[in-house]
């Protein structure tokens, strides 16, 4: 097991150097500048159309549905635990970098769900269907056909071997562990020389059985589902936050100054710490980051695609706004919860880290008693991750259906197949789960980016005719 985990370890390092966060961060830039920094002036209206929904449409859910559904693929594991593995590994400017890639991956989710609408297909009795795979064939030709079908693969692999699954539960089942039985008193079972406790076990088998509960009923269930929860979630998640800023608001300022130098000049801000460079600050912040809102990556689209609309633009700034949620508001808060409370300090590898780390500054920041904050933050995890697997669940349904042609029967097989990736995951390794996740994101982010360079006209062109369209109506 030491040797796969090795091994891992060092694909992930290759797949997550320079040139993959080179093209992540040059394809945002890029786009940024196509579509005229929208993400800045027009995030207001954005905003305005994530709650509002469009008129005489046409999709299988609203928009903002679509949006939740995506939103509750995204808010999960990576805002709670991914934050502080990124700063814990690599140093409080791995934060900063996680800002930077979120602001430039806003106008790369625009472009994402954008482009969704425009080359979704209609497969008839209110069923639509998109994402990438589809504008990579229908917007770059039929000769890159392959590039789409790779990219449904990777699709599929992500969902049930990483993004979706495995790192989800095993979040959900080491924050009950640690929160019943932090000691590992009670163990149900040993393997591979590992032990279990009654609380990772009872923890899985419950949330394996409401995962199938909705992934059974389709995208509407999973839609609905995530229009109510994620929500509540979120502002239950950034008022508990919010509270521990304020308590800690004197340490606010040093903590920015940290997160900034940092970014730039890790050995001098961490007092010559080993092994913390400006490429691992880069690495962690921008891969976790990424794990977290997925922008770039191509999986929001093919909620997008779902969305009862009309218009590619609307359907791409409430898309844009995932990332915004997700990010620049859910993730700055954990990692500035994290900096003020020095919960990163606590950072011992394989024994206090993830979702401890995070634990520990909720229990420190929060004035109420300590066991009733991790209770908290437990609950906050369980819910975030439950509705991720729910709709990296729809992302890889839809990835299989595009793969097989149209194969329903092989997407309800496919449906108990990830149920199973659900109730196996627990007893999966933290170290090779999230490696396996950030191979599984890269490889996937690849084709998507290309696609993106590759029609950045077609964007451009749809952005400036519908501002101009707007402009003459008022």
């Amino acid at each position: 097991m030491e040797n796969f985990t090795y091994w891992v370890e060092k694909f992930d390092g290759f797949i997550w150097g320079w040139p993959l966060i080179i093209l992540i961060l040059v394809t945002g830039i890029y786009l940024t500048i196509k579509v005229g920094f929208l993400q800045i002036w027009k995030l207001p209206l954005a905003l305005k159309y994530m709650v509002k929904n469009e008129e005489g449409g046409e999709g299988e859910v609203t928009s903002f549905g679509a949006l939740c559904t995506a939103l509750s693929a995204t808010i999960g594991t990576g805002n709670i635990v991914g934050v502080a593995t990124a700063i814990c590994t690599g140093g409080p400017g791995a934060l900063f970098w996680m800002l930077i890639a979120a602001f430039f991956g806003m106008a790369t989710k625009y472009a994402e769900g954008l482009l969704a609408i425009i080359y979704r297909e209609d497969k008839g009795k209110g069923h639509f269907l998109g994402g990438p795979f589809y504008y990579i064939e229908k917007g770059m030709g039929k000769q890159w056909k392959w590039l789409g079908k790779l990219f449904a693969f990777l699709g599929i692999g992500a969902g049930v071997l990483g993004i979706g699954t495995i790192t989800q539960v095993n979040g959900i089942t080491t924050a009950v562990q640690n929160f019943f039985d932090p000691n590992s008193l009670h163990i149900a079972f040993s393997f591979s020389g590992n032990s279990y406790t009654w609380a990772t076990v009872v923890g899985g088998i419950i949330v394996t059985f409401f995962a199938a509960l909705v992934i059974i009923g389709g995208i509407k269930r999973i839609a609905k589902v995530s229009e109510i929860v994620v929500p509540f979630m979120a502002i239950l998640y950034v008022a508990f936050a919010f509270i521990i800023l304020v308590a800690e608001a004197d340490k606010i300022p040093a903590a920015l100054l940290l997160v900034v130098k940092a970014a730039f000049n890790p050995q001098a801000a961490l007092g010559g710490a080993v092994g913390i460079t400006i490429q691992l600050a880069m690495q962690k912040g921008i891969g976790r980051g990424i794990f977290s809102n997925e922008a770039g990556l191509g999986s929001a689209p093919i909620a997008a695609a779902a969305a009862k609309t009309k218009d590619p633009v609307r359907q791409g700034l409430v898309t844009m706004t995932g990332t915004f949620i997700d990010t620049i508001v859910v993730c700055t808060l954990t990692g500035l919860s994290i900096l003020v409370t020095d919960a990163h300090n606590m950072y011992v590898p394989n024994n206090f880290e993830g979702v401890k780390i995070t634990t520990y500054a909720w229990q420190k920041g929060l004035p109420i008693a300590g066991n009733a904050a991790g209770f908290m933050l437990m609950i906050c995890l369980i819910f975030f991750a439950f509705t991720t697997i729910l709709g990296w669940n729809y992302y890889s349904e839809r990835c299989l259906e595009y793969l097989s042609g149209g194969n329903m029967k092989a997407v309800k097989i496919f449906r108990w197949v990830y149920i199973l990736a659900v109730f196996v995951g627990p007893y999966l390794t933290v170290s090779v789960v999230w490696g396996i996740a950030d191979i599984l994101n890269g490889l996937m982010a690849l084709p998507n980016l290309i696609a993106l360079l590759a029609l950045s006209k077609v964007i451009e062109k749809e952005t400036k005719n519908y501002f101009s369209k707007v402009k003459k109506i008022k």
